[in-house]
């Protein structure tokens, strides 16, 4: 059994930096937004060709593959975190420096294809993750980089950080 879907995070549950992603988020039931969401942006990169997952909308930028990796190592990191706060863990946990971690991996050498597999897989997993959390596990905290976070504002995020890459997807590449 699903517990209700919790609130909109307050602006004391997460850095100020993420008020830019949290702010993207519609006021509706936040598993369904995710789920939602997901299919929407998997029925967009399906729509693209193979040649087009190379694009980058200028040189230094990202291309489109780059883009959906991002995409997927993201909700990751934040999922990561909302399941190791709602489970109790009091561990601070580390950041993640995207132009690092870009530069670990070679996302162009991948079909775009196979990109979107693992997209739909970690969001998949996310929704399992969140549609089963208790009330109190929502609302538990811990710290990531640097900053207290709660369960609830890291799924905002997921789903704001996601809003804002296919706004640059829609705006600069296509």
């Amino acid at each position: 059994m699903s517990a209700p879907a919790p609130a909109r995070p307050e602006a004391n549950e997460y850095a100020p930096y993420y008020e830019r992603y949290v702010s993207l988020v519609p006021d509706a039931d936040l598993v369904e937004t995710l789920e939602r969401q997901g299919a929407e942006t998997l029925a967009l990169l399906r729509g693209l060709s193979e040649e087009q997952g190379a694009h980058r909308y200028e040189p230094g930028k990202w291309s489109v593959k780059q883009l959906v990796g991002h995409v997927s190592d993201g909700e990751r990191i934040f999922s990561y975190r909302a399941l190791a706060f709602a489970r109790g863990d009091s561990q601070a946990l580390p950041g993640m420096e995207q132009d690092e971690w870009m530069a670990g991996v070679d996302f162009d050498a991948r079909t775009l294809s196979s990109l979107i597999d693992e997209f739909e897989s970690v969001r998949a997993a996310t929704v399992h993750l969140l549609r089963h959390l208790s009330p109190e596990a929502w609302a538990r905290r811990g710290t990531a980089s640097g900053n207290e976070v709660t369960v609830r504002a890291l799924a905002y995020i997921i789903a704001g950080h996601e809003a804002h890459h296919v706004r640059v997807l829609r705006e600069r590449y296509l």
